[in-house]
């Protein structure tokens, strides 16, 4: 795997300094407070300030800010992901906790990176090559910014002393790093960074298991492998992080789905959609239907028949595609619907669990228009199967038409 630098220029990320519980503020939990932000524009100055300025130890205001007042995170729903997970809230533990906090901060990294106007340059940089030894070929072959994006999160993951290994869509193996770490995270570090150049939505997916003790006896590449291979079902944490028109981290530690806004004049990212359930039914399906005459039967009369609006539901189904998983997720997430890709191409361990965990937590399902995807036992990390995911009732009538998985597949480039 090569190694890049590039220079960016952007609002400060803050870097934890720990790999172990976090200390806590200088102010009281309950006195924490930030601004209601609306149109508050932070000035270059400003955004050169020390950490502790931009972080909540005084508000920032300008006179916008004034008329809304300063009003306090907890009493108006908005704690932070920090909050939220820590011992005033859901108290997931102080190693996931840390483990968090890391990855949180890698994706503020990445965030900056694809928001930057010198990663057109990356490429240049990195002399326009994949990593190396990637078996990957045609669209799917790492782009520099996929292999500067999987060592971000690696640096952070080593950083946090919490993880035993790493699995990244990025990698041929899952990597060992710390025999002590007490979770396994798999990841596809980048997800749509083909699109980067269009400034189309992009975003990173990941999972979180516990370390199965049983197998410390291994080699380390055994025990790597097989800590890698567990089944969704045994997940626990899952997320996103959506680069989009905002930053927004969507995860579950198993009691719901909730997400998080990124505050770039603190570095927070703060709970913005708290308990997200997906509609049981929507109105949108998102599939690239340019290759529905490669399409089985089953799969080309359900979106025939939701088209038509002669389904269950009686309203005629819009199409919504974006071509990038984790926006196309997010938005069936709020809106409901079903988001798919019916052909052997999205991976199990790094797309496909995590994101049928966020579902299910939200009360919808994934799918591979068969099985639930969390009850399959992956037997090989880069393993590849279709992917249905959405609202239960919209997901249970496309399973109805039984043949909906694409087998025909000419090689797409595009």
């Amino acid at each position: 795997m090569q190694s890049s630098t590039i220079t960016l220029h952007q609002t400060p990320i803050f870097q934890p300094k720990f790999s172990s519980f976090p200390p806590k503020n200088n102010h009281h939990h309950h006195q924490q407070q930030f601004l209601v932000r609306t149109n508050l524009l932070i000035s270059p100055k400003m955004a050169s300030s020390s950490s502790s300025s931009l972080s909540g130890h005084f508000p920032i205001r300008s006179q916008k800010a004034d008329s809304l007042s300063v009003v306090n995170d907890e009493a108006n729903g908005f704690p932070t992901l920090m909050d939220y997970v820590g011992k005033g809230g859901l108290n997931v533990g102080d190693d996931l906790v840390v483990l968090l906090t890391h990855l949180q901060y890698a994706c503020k990294r990445i965030a900056a990176l694809v928001a930057s106007p010198f990663n057109s340059s990356l490429a240049k940089h990195m002399g326009g090559s994949a990593a190396g030894g990637s078996a990957e070929s045609g669209r799917d072959v790492a782009k520099p910014l996929d292999i500067v994006s999987n060592e971000i999160i690696l640096s952070s993951l080593r950083s946090s002393g919490k993880v035993a290994v790493m699995a990244s869509e990025e990698d041929d193996s899952p990597i060992w790093i710390n025999d002590n770490g007490p979770f396994v995270v798999v990841t596809d570090p980048l997800d749509g960074s083909r699109n980067i150049d269009a400034s189309i939505p992009t975003g990173t997916i990941f999972g979180v298991y516990n370390r199965l003790v049983e197998l410390d006896h291994l080699a380390d590449k055994e025990k790597a492998l097989l800590n890698s291979l567990q089944s969704g079902s045994r997940l626990v944490a899952a997320g996103y992080v959506l680069y989009s028109s905002a930053t927004i981290l969507c995860a579950s530690f198993g009691s719901g789905t909730h997400a998080f806004t990124l505050d770039h004049s603190t570095g927070d990212f703060v709970l913005t959609h708290p308990n997200i359930k997906i509609p049981p039914r929507g109105q949108i399906y998102s599939v690239n239907d340019a290759r529905y005459f490669d399409w089985p039967e089953g799969l080309r009369k359900y979106i025939d028949t939701v088209r038509q609006g002669k389904g269950k539901n009686r309203k005629k189904y819009s199409a919504r595609y974006i071509c990038s998983l984790v926006a196309d997720f997010h938005r069936t997430l709020l809106y409901g619907g079903v988001a798919m890709n019916p052909r052997d191409h999205l991976r199990l361990v790094y797309e496909a669990n995590p994101l049928s965990f966020l579902a299910e937590q939200a009360g919808g399902k994934g799918s591979n228009g068969k099985s639930r995807i969390l009850s399959i036992q992956p037997v090989q990390v880069h393993q590849r199967l279709p992917l249905f995911l959405g609202s239960s009732e919209d997901m249970e009538e496309l399973e109805s038409y039984g043949d909906v998985q694409q087998k025909v597949n000419p090689g797409y480039e595009v």
